[in-house]
């Protein structure tokens, strides 16, 4: 018994925030808005990628992530890096990580993003 793989990362946002996250996860980071649940709320909105699966949920109580955060994945980080800084979305380098290029970012709503990309 142990864990065995992860599912999806869920971020918060704030109530009404749903198209600026499909124009950050789907426009701008290249993500496909999957359908929800028909069970589950109908604020917020999930998105994929590969087996990268991201739910963005709605709290009324909305405060952002300032150091947790997902780490995704990417296969062109530069060309990435270029669409985040022409949107207007500010990109931070860090320390260096052995084997990798990255760099972060906030969504619309400040929630703290990383995107890496392997050498």
């Amino acid at each position: 018994m142990g864990v065995v793989g992860l599912d999806h990362v869920q971020i918060a946002i704030p109530a009404g925030g749903e198209d600026a996250a499909r124009e950050f996860f789907a426009g701008l980071l290249g993500m496909a808005e999957v359908p929800k649940p028909s069970n589950l709320s109908s604020s917020g909105c999930w998105f994929g990628s590969g087996s990268v699966a991201i739910h963005v949920g709605v709290d009324p109580d909305f405060t952002p992530a300032g150091k947790a955060h997902p780490a995704l994945l990417v296969d062109d980080l530069a060309e990435l890096r270029q669409r985040l800084d022409e949107a207007g979305f500010e990109t931070r380098d860090d320390k260096p990580v052995e084997g990798y290029a990255r760099f972060f970012t906030c969504d619309p709503f400040g929630n703290r993003i990383e995107l890496m990309q392997r050498l």
